[in-house]
C-alpha cells in the first residue's frame, strides 16, 4: 500500500493483490528478542539493502529500537551478492554485539551464504525466515514462507476461477515463529536462557 500498488489492504481496488509477509514491520521485535539473547551487546549492526524501496523506514525503525534500548547503531548496505560478502568483512572492524539482517528479497535468496557468514564471522545474527535458523544462523522471527507461498497459491486459483484482483484482499501473516539454533548459540559462547527456550516455536539442537 506505502508503495502505491493497492489502494488498500482489504480492498486493492486495482488489478494487483497478493500476500504480504509484512517483515519489515517486525524489524523492532527480531532487534528487541536478539537484544534478549545477547544481552551483552552494547552496539547492534543492522543490514539494509539500500536499493530497497522505502529502506528509509527500516533505518528509522532500527533507530528508534536501539535508541530505545540504549544499544550503538551500525547501519551497513549491501545491494548484490559480492557486497554481502564485503559487509560481513567489515563486522571484523566493528564488532558489533549482533546483527540483525532486514527483510529484503536480496537477503531470502542468501540465505545459506548468510548463515555461513555469520558462523565464519562468529556474529550472532537474526532474520525473518526460520530458513535462516535452519541453515546454521542463531535465529529468525518471522511468518512461514511456506504458508506464505501456499495462500498466494490460493489467491492465483481464485483469480483463475474468475474473482477480480480488485475484490480480494491482500492478506496478511497472523503467526508468526521464533527458532533458535542451539548449535549457533553453543559455538558463539551464548547460553539461551529458558525462557527464551520456552518462548520459541522451534528450537534446533
Amino acid at each position: 500500500m506505502q508503495l502505491g500498488l493497492v489502494a488498500s489492504l482489504n480492498r486493492p481496488g486495482g488489478n494487483a493483490t497478493g500476500v504480504t509477509t509484512v517483515s519489515a514491520e517486525l524489524e523492532a521485535k527480531r532487534l528487541g528478542l536478539l537484544r534478549e539473547l545477547v544481552p551483552s551487546a552494547t552496539s547492534i549492526a543492522v543490514l539494509v539493502n539500500p536499493s530497497r524501496a522505502r529502506v528509509e523506514a527500516q533505518v528509522t525503525q532500527a533507530q528508534e529500537a536501539t535508541r530505545a534500548l540504549g544499544l550503538t547503531l551500525h547501519i551497513l548496505r549491501a545491494s548484490s551478492e559480492k557486497e554481502i560478502d564485503q559487509v560481513f568483512m567489515t563486522l571484523v572492524q566493528l564488532r558489533p554485539g549482533a546483527l540483525v539482517i532486514t527483510a529484503d528479497g536480496l537477503f531470502a535468496d542468501h540465505i545459506d551464504q548468510m548463515a555461513a557468514l555469520a558462523r565464519r564471522y562468529s556474529v550472532p545474527a537474526t532474520f525473518q525466515f526460520r530458513e535462516f535458523a535452519t541453515a546454521g544462523g542463531l535465529m529468525s522471527y518471522g511468518p512461514r514462507i511456506g504458508e506464505t507461498y501456499r495462500q498466494a497459491g490460493l489467491l492465483a486459483g481464485r483469480i483463475l476461477k474468475g474473482e477480480k484482483p480488485a475484490d480480494l484482499p491482500v492478506i496478511r501473516p497472523t503467526k508468526f515463529e521464533l527458532v533458535i539454533n542451539m548449535d549457533a548459540a553453543k559455538a558463539l559462547g551464548i547460553v539461551v536462557p529458558i525462557s527464551m527456550q520456552m518462548l520459541a516455536d522451534e528450537v534446533i539442537e
